[in-house]
This record gives C-alpha cells, sequence and structure tokens, in this order.
C-alpha cells in the first residue's frame, strides 16, 4: 500500500509542521509548538471548511498542565526577582542584597528552563498516517538535536546555568577589572547570547521558517516575542556592564540596571501568557 501523500514544512534540516491524508480523506496537520503545549493537532474532512483539534489522551494532556504551570510560574518568579534586584541596585542599598537577590531569582529561571525541556521530551509524538498523538514514556533527560523544539528548549536551559556561573561569580569581592570582565561579564554575554537563540529557534518553529514572521493572532507567537524582547534587553545591560579596564567603572551602570529591570518584567509578562498556552 502507497503511504498518504505527506508535505513537510519547517526550516533546513527541521519539520515544524506536517500535513498529510488518512486514508478516510481527512487532512491532518500537525504543528511542533501547539502539540507540545497544548496536546493538540488539527483535523479537517472532507468538504469542512475549518479543521477541528485533535486532543491527545488525559495522561498526556495533564502532564503537559502540570509541566506547563511549573515553568509560566518560575519564570514569572525569578523575572520579578531580578527586576526587584535591580530596582534595589538602583537605590544603591549595596550589591551585596541585589547580587543575592539576582541568585535567588536565577534559581527558578534554572527550573523554568529545565522544565521547559521537559515539556519537549515528555510531549505528545504525532503518528502519522493514522493521525493520532501518542504519549511517550516519561523521561528526565534526553539528546535530540534534530528536533527544534529541542535545541531551542537546550539553550534556553544552559544559558539559565551560564547566567548561575555569572551570579555564582558576583559575590566575588576585590576582583580587578579584568577578573571582574573575564569571569563575571564574560558569562552574562554568554547566557544573553543563548536566550537569544533560543528565542530565534522558537521564532522558527511557529513560522515554519528560517526568519521571524508576525502571527498576532497566536498566544505562543506573543510568549516568544515577549520573552525574546527580555533577552534583547538583557543583552543591551550585560553590555554596558563591561567594566573599563582604565577606570575600573561601569560602561554605564545606569543602562546595565535599567536594562535588566525591563528585561526581566519581560520574562515575567511572559511566564503570565505562558500559563495560558496550555491545554
Amino acid at each position: 500500500m502507497k503511504p498518504p501523500p505527506q508535505r513537510a514544512e519547517g526550516a533546513g534540516p527541521f519539520t515544524t509542521r506536517v500535513t498529510w491524508q488518512r486514508p478516510e480523506g481527512d487532512t491532518v496537520v500537525w504543528e511542533s509548538r501547539p502539540a507540545r503545549r497544548r496536546g493538540t493537532l488539527a483535523v479537517r474532512g472532507p468538504g469542512e471548511a475549518a479543521a477541528r483539534p485533535r486532543t491527545a489522551d488525559a495522561e498526556a494532556l495533564g502532564r503537559l498542565r502540570r509541566l506547563n504551570g511549573i515553568a509560566s510560574a518560575a519564570f514569572v518568579i525569578g523575572g520579578a526577582l531580578f527586576a526587584l534586584g535591580a530596582a534595589v541596585a538602583q537605590s544603591g542599598r549595596g550589591t551585596a542584597e541585589s547580587t543575592a537577590i539576582y541568585f535567588a531569582g536565577g534559581l527558578f529561571f534554572n527550573t523554568g528552563g529545565y522544565v521547559s525541556l521537559l515539556q519537549v521530551l515528555n510531549a505528545p509524538r504525532h503518528t502519522p498516517p493514522d493521525g493520532r498523538l501518542t504519549t511517550p514514556a516519561w523521561r528526565w533527560w534526553g539528546y535530540e538535536p534534530m528536533r527544534l523544539d529541542w535545541l531551542g528548549t537546550f539553550a534556553l536551559f544552559v544559558g539559565t546555568l551560564v547566567f548561575g556561573v555569572n551570579l555564582l561569580d558576583s559575590f566575588l569581592q576585590g576582583l580587578t577589572a579584568q577578573q571582574a570582565n573575564r569571569l563575571v561579564w564574560t558569562p552574562d554575554v554568554i547566557g544573553c547570547l543563548l536566550f537569544l537563540l533560543s528565542g530565534h529557534l522558537a521564532f522558527v518553529e511557529i513560522c515554519h521558517r528560517p526568519r521571524p514572521c508576525l502571527r498576532s493572532r497566536s498566544l505562543g507567537w506573543w510568549v516568544v516575542a515577549v520573552n525574546q524582547f527580555g533577552s534583547v534587553l538583557f543583552m543591551v545591560s550585560a553590555l554596558a556592564a563591561f567594566t573599563r579596564p582604565a577606570t575600573g567603572s561601569l560602561v554605564d551602570a545606569g543602562v546595565d540596571d535599567w536594562g535588566t529591570l525591563c528585561g526581566a518584567l519581560c520574562f515575567s509578562v511572559g511566564g503570565v501568557l505562558q500559563a495560558y498556552e496550555r491545554p
């Protein structure tokens, strides 16, 4: 028997949307983000004008709700703590207090990054040609570099870990300008780059092409867009935090604090929006 016709879309070697025909004549559309966030794919019967969602089983949907709730709460709290740390730094009440608040926020970002990776590893998988979503066995870790959603969330998780190195090194006292740039500033910039990479890959997953697109009616698009704007502000903050070797002062302490504050609030808003992107 010949397999039903299929059309795959994506960027490069990555597939983010698959459309295929079932033997009964239904058209089934699997998209990466709706499948792993909401546990759905779209089915349109012959002659039907609009597609109807087909959901995964109850076990998968419950799993997705729990993971999404943990991830969204972690980013809301982590972003709020980062914003509070930036506000404390601006008030001039000392760096030790703000560093401790940043570190606490970083732990929540670590949690959100890892749970985002768990969402990918444990999301329902599509099984053409019958057009069903099946629930895989639970995994705490997996290596799937040929999946775009895995790469994006892996970059996000590693970025949170690198930020952790930056935050730990921030507790060190008496650093020279060169030491501060090597131990504190460099991990900060690397973490920002990984966040930006993760956001770009998330846009590719939603847009099914290498360049970003505008999908104003898509909640997932808004989640990615708000978080990516926060990542841009984090990068601006990181660049302003470079310590000049000649003077030992930052490039611009005000931009550093304000960039961190506004970027962190973006992640909190993104976490709130993510709470609604669930089954």
